[in-house]
């Protein structure tokens, strides 16, 4: 029974906590950032480069893998003929991963920025109020006396 307890009381630590709802928005946020990679930005840089399908973008390894009127298969189909170098799919994951870096910087560059803001405006102290200004003159006067 001790060690349910303790595993208990390890589970509900705050930190613990924070962890488990960090990583369950980190996986809704990136399959947001996977809807905008593939949904919005590819296809855009796809028809910059003259309509350019990165999901096909392979380089053949094998002989077996040929083009048919003019056309090159697609990768699934080539790979099952045979061997190939398929970039395609990587260039796709690395602009995500750019983006994903990118949003992650300007959050919490955001974040720094609210912090300083709010450690730069302290609260101002007020100055010496009439009683204490009566004692600090007589304090002084004190001990000006020989």
């Amino acid at each position: 029974m001790g060690m349910a307890k303790e595993f208990k009381e390890f589970a509900m630590k705050g930190n613990v906590v924070d962890l488990a709802v960090g990583v369950i928005i980190g996986a809704a946020f990136g399959k947001i950032v996977t809807s905008m990679i593939d949904d919005l930005i590819m296809p855009v840089v796809g028809k910059v480069l003259g309509n350019a399908d990165f999901s096909n973008m392979y380089i053949a390894l094998s002989d077996k893998i040929v083009q048919v009127n003019g056309q090159w298969p697609a990768l699934v189909d080539a790979k099952k003929i045979g061997p190939v170098f398929a970039y395609g799919n990587f260039i796709t994951v690395l602009i995500n991963f750019i983006i994903l870096a990118l949003i992650i910087f300007l959050m919490i560059k955001a974040m720094n920025n609210m912090r300083k803001k709010e450690a730069a405006a302290p609260a101002p102290t007020p100055g010496p109020t009439p009683d204490q200004k009566l004692l600090a003159e007589i304090r002084d006067a004190l001990v000006r006396r020989p």
